[in-house]
């Protein structure tokens, strides 16, 4: 196998291992800020031993770069917590649809931060996937348990726009797998005084899916994503990506019994294609 074949097959199996993520909330009896803390505090020690292991140089370049990991770590601590809170009052779906909408808020904050000029044809996608989310929205009405798996989908989606807006930062400087490493770490500091207020009872069973989440489909999965986007452009790999979404819902729909209904169906169409021709679209210029 070439070099090219086998990169594009390790961002396919990393991409399946994030899509299968959502599943865990399901099977996991317990909230899900401490699916989050396991997930975090697993992932990071699997991190650390690996980049040990290599022996790389796990050193930031300033203290600014310090902080601004650190308030990385926090947000993902918030945006997985949020994932799986999705997950738990509705169903897998409907979370990972929606965090698929990431991009809208990328969209309308990036030229801010970066001095970029905003695209019309941009702030048109953006408003297509907003549409798409509505069409998933059964009732506007709070006490619907899928209009909650909504909100909390998309404060999924906000946490991880602007995470990604801060990581664009580091993408020049420092390898991504040594910038995951931190910030799972900052994350697992963030949730550990959760365990001063409770302490879930949690059975061997629910520790080994707590340590797999942790090291096969957080930790290895975002090393396989990282070494493949080495010789594959970042388009493609944004176009993969685009298949998590695909990968959870048919995994939910399998496993869990979970079948969209048709307005998700067709919501979710709508988001997904959109993120297609937007990656498509910037993969030509």
């Amino acid at each position: 196998m070439d070099v090219k074949k086998r990169s594009l097959l390790e961002i396919h199996i990393s991409v399946l291992l994030f899509g299968l993520t959502g599943l865990f909330g399901r099977y996991l009896d317990m909230p899900a800020v401490f699916i989050t803390l396991g997930r975090v505090f697993f992932a990071s020690i699997f991190l650390f031993c690996f980049y040990k292991l290599k022996r790389a140089d796990l050193r930031l370049a300033s203290f600014w770069d310090y902080l601004t990991v650190a308030a990385a770590g926090g947000i993902l601590a918030f945006h997985w917590t949020a994932f799986y809170q999705s997950v738990k009052v509705s169903t897998v779906a409907i979370a990972v649809l929606t965090f698929s909408t990431y991009p809208i808020f990328v969209t309308f904050s990036e030229p801010f931060l970066f001095g970029e000029k905003i695209k019309i044809r941009d702030i048109f996608f953006a408003f297509l996937m907003f549409a798409g989310v509505l069409l998933i929205v059964p009732e506007f009405n709070l006490s619907n348990q899928m209009t909650l798996g909504i909100l909390w989908g998309m404060g999924s989606s906000f946490s991880y726009a602007v995470m990604s807006l801060l990581n664009r930062k580091f993408a020049q400087k420092y390898q991504g797998g040594v910038i995951a490493l931190y910030e799972q770490g900052v994350a697992t500091l963030v949730l550990l005084p959760i365990l001063l207020v409770a302490r879930p009872v949690v059975t061997p069973m629910e520790w080994g899916l707590l340590i797999l989440l942790g090291i096969v489909f957080t930790g290895t999965a975002h090393s396989l994503f990282i070494n493949g986007m080495k010789n594959v452009r970042a388009q493609t790999a944004g176009l993969i990506a685009g298949l998590e979404s695909v990968y959870g819902i048919a995994a939910a729909a399998l496993l869990l019994g979970e079948i969209p209904t048709a307005g998700e169906l067709i919501g979710g169409a709508v988001i997904l294609g959109t993120a297609f021709l937007s990656t498509w679209y910037s993969s030509r210029e």
